[in-house]
């Protein structure tokens, strides 16, 4: 039997506001269900793991900044505004109710030195779609500038753990530079 919607929803929220505001290994499975406010056998029933449960809370995550992304491309027509929507789609996610001040794959990367499986998996996912939503973006305007500007993204989440506050426009303006490059101009 799996677990009703409300009950689910619960568990990752929980799960998501610990793991990635507390960090994963300081995040006891007894503090998601507390959180959560399921019992144990609850919280199992769903996630037969923490690990399991962490890749449910990266997955429903990476579902959430996508629909940010796809919003912030919708916006504009123009080739090379899309392919920097990104920077405005990082924004946007800050600024909503989940979002957070950094990425969350990036911390789960960071704190398993060899993730279980489902972690890496659920890395690899973001990271490759990532790859290749930039790459399909910057396709008509600059070629193969998808492996700069996917650096440039994950540097400029890097630097909101080093500067709170961390706005996107230098990140911005450098993959610009990268942009018109890689377009030739």
């Amino acid at each position: 039997m799996g677990l009703r919607p409300a009950t689910q929803t619960r568990i990752l929220d929980a799960a998501e506001d610990l793991f990635f505001t507390r960090g994963i290994a300081a995040t006891p499975i007894d503090g998601v269900i507390a959180r959560a406010g399921v019992s144990a056998a609850t919280l199992y029933r769903g996630y037969p793991s923490k690990e399991a449960l962490l890749a449910a809370a990266l997955d429903r995550r990476q579902r959430a900044w996508r629909e940010t992304w796809d919003a912030a491309v919708a916006r504009h027509v123009d080739a090379r505004a899309r392919l920097l929507a990104v920077f405005d789609a990082l924004e946007d996610f800050r600024d909503e109710p989940r979002g957070s001040r950094w990425c969350a794959f990036l911390g789960a990367a960071a704190e398993y030195a060899a993730p279980p499986p489902e972690v890496a998996a659920a890395v690899r996912a973001d990271t490759d779609g990532m790859r290749g939503r930039l790459t399909e973006l910057a396709r008509p305007v600059a070629g193969d500038a998808a492996a700069g500007l996917l650096l440039i993204v994950s540097g400029d989440l890097a630097m909101r753990l080093r500067e709170p506050g961390h706005g996107v426009g230098l990140a911005r303006s450098t993959a610009a530079i990268v942009v018109a490059a890689a377009a030739g101009r």
